[in-house]
């Protein structure tokens, strides 16, 4: 019997994820797309297509679609593509199903809450805790659209019991997607929430006109960042040179697909952030992920400055090329300085 897996969240991530599953994965299990909204889930089983949120490629026969979550009672693994905002709410709602499989989500940020140290958690720092079975997290450079049309990629995925991170990563390999396990859960979540916030700062740096100098620089200087805060965190500093970490970071900061990258670029062009959000039709969790990782600096005592520049910017009303130019009239430090 194959296994069976519920991916609660039908946006574009769990959408493709889904028909990465259904259609490629060696493992062969059996999926379950769960929408939160009965229409759509509707349109998408009749038209074999989620055309709100990946348009353009087909649902496996194979893939089930479901207009709720109530399918996880009986599943083997559940997957939440939801923004991490919502991950808390999503998973209070799975246990009123009765949920109480292996749980693991794609989504990529800080929870923030008045509750945790510094004011922001890790995901699984929140979640873990209220869950009955092992929890994890798939990240790495994955944009939605190539992994749907079965592009080659490569994924890490970390989680609070090996056997599940294992278990997990076979699950997701095919031909063309590799999925690299490893313990350093801690690691993972702090590269896949700063690299969002990373990716506004290149968005507006293009957006200025600045060049590839300067994207090179932000990328460099900020991965020395968000490899601090991870092992502020307790994670390790050689996660941050994996695919969770300069992988990722890469991706957005550069990647045409970027809904971050994009952001920023907007930015630099005088769009409010209210108007830009407005349009994404999607979330842009750098926007939260600013927001906190600045808070958990400040508590921890670390110095982020593209972090707390793009904080600026987003939630201060200073302006992109302010904010720029003071970082460039920072006193230059020893490039290995901790």
């Amino acid at each position: 019997m194959s296994m069976r897996v519920a991916i609660v969240g039908a946006g574009a991530w769990g959408t493709a994820l889904a028909v990465h599953l259904s259609a490629h994965a060696h493992a062969a299990p059996q999926v379950t797309l769960c929408f939160r909204d009965a229409t759509q889930a509707r349109d998408a089983a009749q038209r074999r297509e989620n055309l709100r949120y990946l348009p353009g490629i087909g649902l496996p026969p194979a893939l089930a679609v479901a207009p709720d979550a109530c399918c996880v009672r009986d599943v083997d693994a559940i997957i939440v593509a939801t923004p991490v905002a919502a991950l808390e709410s999503v998973v209070t709602e799975l246990a009123a199903y009765g949920a109480g499989a292996p749980l693991l989500w794609l989504c990529k940020g800080f929870i923030e809450s008045v509750r945790a140290p510094g004011g922001a958690w890790l995901a699984h720092q929140a979640i873990a805790p209220r869950w009955p079975a092992a929890v994890g997290v798939i990240s790495g450079p994955s944009f939605a659209d190539e992994v749907a049309r079965a592009l080659p990629t490569a994924l890490a995925v970390a989680a609070t019991d090996p056997a599940l991170a294992h278990g997990a990563a076979k699950l997701l390999r095919a031909d063309t997607l590799r999925a690299y396990e490893t313990d350093d859960i801690i690691g993972v979540e702090v590269g896949g929430a700063v690299k969002n916030v990373l990716a506004i700062a290149a968005g507006a740096s293009d957006g200025l006109g600045f060049g590839n100098n300067a994207r090179a620089a932000l990328i460099t200087r900020g991965l020395a960042e968000m490899s601090r805060l991870a092992v502020a965190l307790g994670g390790r500093r050689e996660t941050m040179m994996g695919l969770a970490g300069l992988g990722d970071l890469a991706l957005t900061c550069t990647g045409d697909l970027s809904r971050n990258r994009r952001v920023g670029l907007a930015l630099a062009g005088g769009e409010s952030l209210d108007s830009i959000v407005a349009r994404l039709a999607h979330v842009a969790e750098g926007i939260g992920a600013a927001r906190a990782a600045r808070a958990l600096a400040s508590y921890l005592g670390i110095d982020m400055p593209v972090t707390q520049a793009v904080h600026r910017v987003l939630h201060e009303g200073v302006g992109v090329r302010d904010a720029v130019e003071s970082l460039l009239r920072r006193e230059p430090r020893r490039e290995d300085a901790p």
